[in-house]
């Protein structure tokens, strides 16, 4: 082979082999905002009468869903650990707002990220060497994320709700730069779950680092929604009042990447963690563990064989002691024991289901209650007591517990387009590609078609 010819064979090979590097590194869009509504229902941008104008106007422009199936049980801290992992429960870790403890319950939640068991999306940007921003998402404490201030409190009320937010935050010193900036002084009265000022103020937070900062991958989580929707139920008085704070905070998201300059090449996915039943009941399943001695009545965790994690409208059945089958059997014998007319409020999701669902792998049994049903951990008083507003938690086959799903901006066609039912562990897959972050989820799946590749 002559020097010219092995020149221009060394040259053409070279091309390729950037081109290839160039398109394997090239991404769809260079920002993704991941915003979950908690308590978010499709309802709320499929009718008119809910005041949410910028979620309608994405909706207009992107791709919906009729709704997306949750996780089991249908709450908040495992939704939102299923929405950046695309694993569910039993793989990522996380399986209740707060962790089954076997000694006496300390009242802490899932706080910290090395929680976790599986990889994330903070993971995977980070490892590509993007930046990363996260605000008030559960289970966020150490995450590997730029620029963070986590959901967290600490136990010793007396501390109060701003501090352990700014005692985790990332990096030092941003919460304090962000009061100077747009803030103003953070504290109980200005940024209160009991009023609509918070969703200000996490609308505000994330909408000055996406314009000062400009980071690829941003999660913001959206509260009032959930608050109200428990204390008045679905059609509540407050609830459209919470989604016009919602609706305003996503606004100021929106016109921080106008001005940013990046809002062509920035993908808004809308979603939330589960939706909401209106309840008129409570259903103690640890009165029968009681009656059968299982549970002392007196002392409820100080002395038990097995007992009922309740996790909003569910019970997760615990045994002290994982090879007790004697106590198992008493209480399947219990149950099926039980009068037509208490048995009719509820039905019993046994392991194999468990596992097909992907919830603790501790359980070994759970109760799920028909629609109007909640669920209480207390074992002492009558077996059903008196409840009202609105609660989750329940098996996400109840069509009122589907939460929803927007997609509109960059890498998404202009024009309006439906959907059915997508899972909470595909929304993952999709940010992976929009971002070409080469990100393995288990459980999860990629759904073409949504996106335009």
């Amino acid at each position: 082979m002559n020097t010219y010819i092995l020149k221009a064979t060394l040259v053409f090979f070279t091309m390729v082999m950037t081109n290839a590097v160039k398109a394997q590194n090239t991404r769809i869009v260079d920002h993704v905002v991941l915003i979950s509504i908690d308590g978010f229902r499709p309802e709320f941008y499929k009718e008119s009468k809910w005041p949410v104008p910028n979620i309608k106007t994405f909706a207009e422009s992107g791709v919906t869903a009729n709704g997306v199936r949750g996780v089991f049980p249908s709450v908040t801290y495992p939704s939102h650990t299923t929405l950046i992992t695309g694993a569910l429960p039993a793989t990522h870790g996380i399986y209740y707002n707060s962790p089954f403890e076997y000694d006496e319950p300390s009242e802490k939640w899932y706080w910290e990220y090395n929680l976790i068991k599986t990889p994330t999306l903070y993971d995977a940007v980070k490892k590509k060497g993007l930046t990363s921003a996260s605000f008030i998402w559960p289970v966020s404490v150490g995450a590997p994320v730029t620029y963070n201030i986590p959901e967290v409190w600490t136990l010793d009320r007396a501390y109060g709700r701003i501090e352990p937010m700014r005692d985790n935050e990332t990096p030092k010193g941003l919460l304090a730069e962000m009061e100077t900036a747009v803030l103003g002084k953070m504290n109980e009265r200005t940024f209160n779950g009991d009023y609509l000022n918070r969703e200000d103020r996490t609308g505000e937070m994330a909408a000055y680092v996406l314009e000062e900062y400009k980071p690829n991958f941003m999660t913001i989580h959206l509260i009032a929604s959930d608050h109200f929707q428990h204390e008045e139920g679905r059609e509540g008085k407050k609830v459209p009042f919470a989604l016009a704070a919602i609706d305003r905070a996503i606004g100021k998201i929106k016109e921080a990447a106008e001005r940013a300059g990046v809002l062509d090449r920035t993908t808004f996915i809308i979603t939330g963690d589960h939706g909401f039943v209106d309840i008129h009941s409570a259903l103690k399943p640890n009165v029968w563990l009681s009656e059968l001695g299982i549970v002392n009545a007196d002392t409820e965790r100080k002395e038990w064989k097995a007992y009922f994690n309740t996790s909003g409208a569910a019970a997760f059945l615990h045994l002290k002691d994982k090879n007790d089958t004697k106590t198992l059997a008493e209480i399947n014998a219990k149950l099926a024991g039980l009068p037509v007319s208490i048995k009719k409020l509820f039905r019993v999701v046994g392991q194999e289901e468990l596992q097909e669902i992907g919830t603790d792998p501790n359980v070994v049994l759970a109760i799920n209650p028909i629609p109007g049903i909640a669920m209480s951990g207390k074992a002492t008083g009558p077996l059903l007591e008196a409840r009202s507003g609105g609660t989750h938690g329940y098996f996400p086959d109840i069509k009122q517990i589907q939460t929803g799903f927007v997609i509109s901006g960059a890498g998404v066609a202009s024009i309006s387009k439906q959907i059915d039912v997508i899972g909470l562990e595909d929304i993952a897959p999709l940010i992976s590609k929009l971002l070409n972050l080469d990100f393995a989820v288990k459980d999860g799946i990629y759904h073409p078609g949504i996106i335009v590749e």
